[in-house]
């Protein structure tokens, strides 16, 4: 894939408590290849290819991330232009800057963002490095949602940071908000309601399937936990939320294919 547009997802990378047992994990549930790059002082950076194109990376859990209290989690990348320009705008409308900014050598530069709802991700200024090469196919990603405190809060802080658009529709009786750059969707916002009891603001990364039924089940026996069990969304397909064996929760979907 070429360079991103500001806005568009252009990367997923996972932190992992017991690495190599990510690895497995995910090359056995999506028949990914792993590629180990050393990064120095016995640590490695993996990236993770689908049809040998570069879909996601994963990591080793640092020893102060560990002190820290950081668990397995996925981060969602958002393209931008300038990472400096965006925090410039970001940090006055309430974000919270994590990590960065920061060149990673030459492949791009980042940083890690709380927005002032609670949800945490990263955005990239490509270099070198432009992110996934490939997505919309099975076992590569698909779609990406934000689960907010407050909808109309969210809408405001990445149109003015990202420039996002948004489309609110009604779906299986609530309002879901889907996301656009430019005429292209990229993506989509839920508000939470109490039923979500203390689970946090967050980004949900989906996976294309073929069969949702058949990968939840897989997802199953090699050790994951179902959270939401596949579930039919009229008119868009069928989903699943799973915890991965060390807790890093995703998504995978079964979209339906439109009659011609």
């Amino acid at each position: 894939m070429d360079n991103k547009q500001q806005g568009q997802f252009c990367w997923l990378e996972l932190t992992a408590a017991d690495w190599q047992q990510a690895k497995s994990f995910y090359c056995d549930l999506f028949n990914w290849r792993a590629d180990d790059e050393d990064i120095g002082g016995g640590m490695y950076y993996t990236k993770m290819y689908c049809n040998d194109k570069i879909v996601a990376a994963m990591f080793q859990r640092m020893p102060e991330q560990e002190e820290q209290g950081v668990m397995t989690n996925w981060l969602t990348y958002i393209a931008v232009d300038n990472v400096d320009d965006t925090l410039a705008i970001a940090e006055p409308l309430g974000a919270t800057v994590i990590a960065g900014p920061h060149n990673v050598m030459d492949a791009g530069r980042m940083a890690i963002i709380q927005e002032p709802n609670g949800a945490v991700f990263a955005i990239w200024q490509a270099n070198q490095h432009t992110g996934i090469e490939i997505r919309d196919v099975e076992g590569t990603l698909c779609w990406s949602e934000l689960a907010t405190l407050n909808r109309e809060d969210s809408k405001a802080f990445y149109h003015k940071v990202l420039g996002w658009e948004f489309d609110d529709k009604d779906m299986m009786g609530m309002t879901y908000t889907e996301l656009r750059v430019g005429s292209h969707q990229e993506g989509g916002m839920l508000e939470m309601t109490e039923e979500w009891g203390d689970t946090p603001p967050h980004w949900m990364n989906y996976f294309a399937v073929d069969d949702c039924e058949k990968m939840a089940n897989k997802a199953q026996e090699l050790g994951a936990v179902i959270c939401v069990p596949p579930t039919d969304i009229p008119g868009v397909g069928r989903f699943s939320v799973i915890n991965d064996p060390q807790g890093a929760t995703f998504s995978i979907i079964e979209v339906i294919t439109p009659a011609d």
